[in-house]
């Protein structure tokens, strides 16, 4: 399905040092128009997600509280100089009727078609206590040889030309992972200051997107980041069984989706697995270049068997293998990936991927989830990347997660994937050799430890650029 508009209004406050900030009421209201698609209201209320859908009239809530929005400072930073307002809540009780007429009035003589997402949060009450807690990152800042950071202490935009972008997912199951991959990138940056995340959460993860980003916010106070919400349902459908339950999560999915979901303004990013740790400058990765019509960078590996990652009945089809036919195939691996988003939309390569996917559907081509969709459309069209960015198979094998040893040559990334994840065999006191090597990045606060340091600590309340994909 084509999208011919995306807009959101994001309430992003970014703060750089800890300062107490007003309460604002739990409202959301967001509303999807995509051309002839169904109109979609979602309402937001507390920890309760009502959907209504229709096709021939909008079907909305009557009763609901919103805050007083007249107030334009929502969107400024926690450094500015004006105290903010305490926006009281108002009650809004219409008639259905009235309530489709006022909203779609507001709508018409507003905005064009569009996808609005308005969201505001209470300062507290977030249910962090659900979570494991991890201890606060250094504060890296940016070296003399860095250029200088435009608005330091104000609002920091993704539109930004000098940042490096680095998307990656982020959900609860993994999330130990995630924390450990951006200090490591921090770690060893030129320029961490320099460095934006745009992290990707599930929609219903059991930690919600707004507990995700405040757990983020609160271990890197002073990360440049967004978190977007992804719609499991736009690819849930399309989703079929794999050799591992793990690989059928639809939240691996959503590196298909990045040129849809990431603001229109960024134009490239580093794509990391959630399961990888950077001992090296990023910058290094950032600065590849993709020649010619290349819209993928990624480390190759040609001497792998290429055929054994698609059935029997995909090589005996004749139309389909043909596929590859006019191509050098080799296997990389997706979890690191260095994408021109211009590029990619241009092409709607995301529709490229899904049309693979209804094929699998139907035939049964494969049987290893997220990857061979992308082996299909890029495999033979990769700039290829030197093979120190990605140090991948350290999980072991997908069933038994055996220990792997490092591959021979300089390391810039290591990559766990397969079944095996450091975390979990250090936390199991049944670690590999190598897992020695992802602990130093390890924020997590065990039990004991957490109840040494005690739960007087204060959090801040601030969220940042928390922002919504809708389809």
């Amino acid at each position: 399905m084509k999208i011919p508009y995306k807009y959101a209004i994001n309430f992003s406050l970014l703060e750089r040092e800890k300062k107490k900030t007003q309460k604002s009421p739990l409202f959301s209201l967001c509303v999807s128009f995509t051309g002839k698609a169904k109109p979609r209201i979602d309402f937001l209320l507390g920890n309760v997600h009502q959907r209504r859908r229709s096709r021939k009239k909008f079907i909305i809530a009557s009763d609901f509280t919103v805050p007083n929005l007249q107030n334009p400072s929502l969107s400024s930073s926690s450094s500015r100089t004006q105290k903010e307002k305490k926006y009281p809540e108002t009650p809004v009780m219409l008639p259905s009727r009235l309530s489709v007429v006022v909203l779609f009035l507001l709508v018409s003589l507003l905005l064009p078609p569009f996808c609005l997402c308005i969201r505001s949060f209470r300062g507290d009450g977030l249910g962090l206590d659900g979570l494991s807690r991890f201890s606060e990152a250094p504060d890296y800042r940016n070296g003399k040889e860095c250029p200088l950071m435009k608005n330091k202490e104000s609002y920091v935009s993704s539109c930004d030309a000098s940042f490096i972008h680095i998307a990656m997912t982020l959900d609860s199951e993994y999330l130990r992972g995630s924390m450990a991959a951006v200090h490591s990138v921090l770690r060893h940056a030129s320029c961490p200051e320099h460095v934006f995340f745009h992290f990707v959460s599930a929609e219903f993860d059991p930690a919600s997107p707004r507990v995700l980003t405040q757990l983020v916010r609160s271990t890197f106070p002073s990360l440049n980041f967004k978190v977007y919400i992804f719609r499991e349902d736009t690819v849930i459908n399309l989703i079929s069984s794999s050799i591992r339950q793990a690989l059928e999560n639809p939240l691996n999915y959503a590196r298909n989706y990045l040129g849809d979901i990431l603001d229109s303004c960024v134009d490239r990013v580093i794509y990391l697995d959630s399961d990888v740790v950077v001992v090296d400058d990023i910058v290094k990765l950032w600065e590849t270049n993709l020649t010619s019509t290349r819209v993928i960078g990624a480390p190759e590996y040609c001497h792998a068997n290429f055929t054994k990652y698609f059935t029997d009945p995909f090589w005996s089809d004749p139309v389909l293998s043909r596929v590859f036919s006019t191509r050098n195939p080799c296997y990389f691996n997706t979890g690191v990936m260095v994408m021109d988003l211009v590029k990619w939309r241009e092409g709607n390569y995301r529709k490229r991927i899904e049309n693979w996917m209804e094929v699998q559907r139907k035939k049964r081509i494969y049987e290893l989830g997220s990857l061979p969709p992308f082996l299909l459309v890029f495999a033979g069209h990769v700039e290829p990347i030197h093979h120190r960015w990605n140090q991948h198979g350290l999980g072991g094998d997908n069933v038994r997660g055996s220990c792997r040893s490092l591959h021979p040559g300089p390391v810039s990334l290591l990559h766990w994937s397969g079944k095996g994840k450091p975390w979990v065999r250090l936390d199991n006191k049944k670690p590999c050799e190598v897992d020695r090597l992802w602990e130093p990045y390890d924020l997590f606060i065990h039990g004991k430890d957490r109840q040494r340091l005690g739960s007087g600590s204060s959090t801040t309340t601030t969220l940042a650029g928390y922002s919504g994909y809708f389809l």
